[in-house]
């Protein structure tokens, strides 16, 4: 009897895989276009994943942050340096209040000069400096021992 039963499982297992293959080569001929585009929308979807995260990812970046050193030594001006570049008192005075952040208005209004003037004393302090701009001029200051 069990020899029955199991002779009776094998054969309905081998139709019902026979079945079941028949079927999806049926269904693989007959819906052959959907399952291309099903998988063509896939394979775009998940390289559409993929690209996103990967264009989006944090980048890491570098953040610079100035820190105040104090010097062993007060500051002391180099006045040979300065004469030896024609840099007057007066614009050594400018380049000084430009290094402290202030705008030629501000510097004007403080030495009770025109904005005109100021302007022109800049101009004068970036070309006997060879600087372009503002921070560059400071920066040239400092590196010539002309700023603390």
């Amino acid at each position: 009897m069990k020899r029955h039963v199991l002779i009776y499982g094998l054969i309905g297992g081998v139709l019902i895989t026979l079945l079941k293959w028949t079927e999806y080569r049926f269904l693989v001929i007959d819906h052959s276009i959907e399952i291309y585009g099903g998988l063509i929308a896939a394979t775009f979807a998940v390289l559409g994943v993929w690209l996103g995260l990967k264009l989006t990812r944090a980048q890491q970046r570098t953040a610079v942050q100035e820190v105040p050193v104090t010097a062993g030594q007060p500051f002391v001006l180099d006045e040979r340096k300065r004469e030896d570049l024609g840099i007057t008192r007066r614009e050594l005075e400018i380049l000084e209040l430009i290094a402290r952040g202030m705008s030629n208005r501000e510097i004007a209004q403080k030495l009770y000069v025109s904005e005109n003037t100021v302007k022109t004393h800049s101009r004068r302090v970036f070309d006997k400096l060879g600087a372009r701009r503002r921070t560059q001029a400071v920066q040239l200051g400092k590196e010539r021992g002309l700023l603390p």
